[in-house]
């Protein structure tokens, strides 16, 4: 499924001050728009990346977009007097491209992470990331806390909210002939046509920036986000595994099982996968190996899924005060067809290693029918991990 992803950039964010707008005032060293572009690109899904800005901020655009060479982000159109006539007119410049969904996200809200791009993505339907409001609500009046509002059942709503294409764009079309008053924000334009919007719980880091106070709070979580990184080292660790075919229905590979004409043969579930990306997990910390952790000869380890051990792998690195940055899985073999199941494996061993599955990749290579794995006797896998750990002198 084709999903666009459009950049609401139009506005002139003078609540903020400062001499540009606050979508390209400087954060960390980046423009704030810089910041929202990458994390939308961040996400493979994605296929597209539309900004709209104002007609007179090419020349802050040109500068925001000038280290970013993905030919995912279009170039820009230019917005209309309100924030809704900015969507529409973007939501229209994506006609020729055809997408099937389509996120409409904020620019000023450069925290989103993969993460919650992934759990809004996979809602399938129309979505909008929120969090649920925890505050006691007041009615004002004349400057007075006047009247106390239950806030049972209300969320706080962020960006980037996702719709399907072509009745989000119907939606904003139809607003336009509307007597009612403007809408909120695009899931009401879309409720107002009659449809459903589902709520995906975003985090409190996905903040709009808005006031100087907003900017002074993403400047500490920048500083906090580099103070993390001086902190830590990088280690790297590599695993490899096979093991061999025998009479079977199914094999697991990577935390999924695969119907296959065989299955693998080994003390556990023989999951070649997770046993190569345990090992590389060790290797990466200098911890020994899956047999210095679950001795074979062991028979309290016979026929155990592997995800035990690559759990017991990661807790090794956070036990260290570290964390995995990245897993990288080859599958050696002719088959099983992996490209088909490939999503599911990333998403599983998200799980097993509380990571995004943006860190995490799965590709699979035949031998051009040479060696065991050519002869089909057997499957054979390969990993890097990635890991920070806290500097040791």
């Amino acid at each position: 499924m084709s999903t666009a992803a459009i950049i609401v950039a139009a506005g002139k964010g003078l609540r903020l001050g400062g001499p540009v707008p606050k979508q390209f005032q400087m954060l960390g060293g980046e423009m704030i728009l810089t910041r929202t572009i990458r994390a939308l690109l961040a996400v493979d899904e994605i296929t597209l990346v539309q900004t709209a800005i104002h007609p007179d901020a090419h020349g802050l655009y040109d500068q925001a977009v000038a280290s970013i060479t993905d030919p995912r982000l279009f170039a820009p159109v230019h917005g209309g007097q309100e924030r809704a006539d900015t969507v529409r007119i973007a939501l229209e410049a994506l006609e020729p491209q055809e997408p099937q969904r389509v996120l409409i996200h904020d620019a000023a809200r450069p925290f989103v992470s993969y993460g919650m791009l992934s759990d809004l993505i996979a809602a399938k339907s129309a979505a909008i990331l929120a969090e649920p409001v925890v505050d006691a609500l007041w009615q004002e009046t004349d400057g007075n806390a006047d009247l106390p509002k239950p806030r049972e059942g209300l969320w706080r709503a962020q960006t980037p909210q996702a719709f399907p294409y072509l009745e989000i764009l119907a939606a904003h079309r139809a607003s336009l002939e509307s007597s009612e008053p403007p809408a909120l924000d695009d899931a009401e334009v879309f409720r107002r046509a009659g449809h459903q919007v589902t709520l995906v719980p975003g985090n409190p880091d996905n903040f709009k920036i808005t006031t100087s106070v907003d900017l002074a709070r993403a400047e500490r979580l920048v500083r906090a986000q580099e103070q993390e990184g001086m902190q830590l080292e990088t280690r790297t660790g590599h695993g490899f595994d096979v093991h061999r075919f025998v009479p079977g229905d199914a094999v697991w590979l990577c935390g999924v099982e695969i119907p296959h004409t065989h299955r693998l043969d080994g003390h556990s579930d023989a999951d070649v996968g997770l046993h190569a990306l345990t090992d590389a997990i060790y290797g990466a910390l200098a911890d020994g190996d899956i047999g210095t952790h679950f001795p074979p000869t062991d028979p309290k380890w016979k026929g155990v899924e592997s995800h035990v051990f690559l759990t017991h792998a990661v807790s090794r690195v956070t036990d260290r005060g570290g964390r995995i940055v990245n897993a990288d899985i080859t599958l050696l073999c002719e088959a099983p067809k992996i490209a088909p199941h490939a999503k599911l494996m990333r998403a599983r061993m998200a799980e097993i290693l509380q990571i995004d599955q943006g860190r995490i990749s799965v590709k699979a290579t035949t031998m051009e029918r040479m060696g065991f794995v050519g002869r089909e006797e057997g499957m054979g896998a390969m990993a890097t991990a990635t890991v920070a750990l806290p500097h040791q002198s």
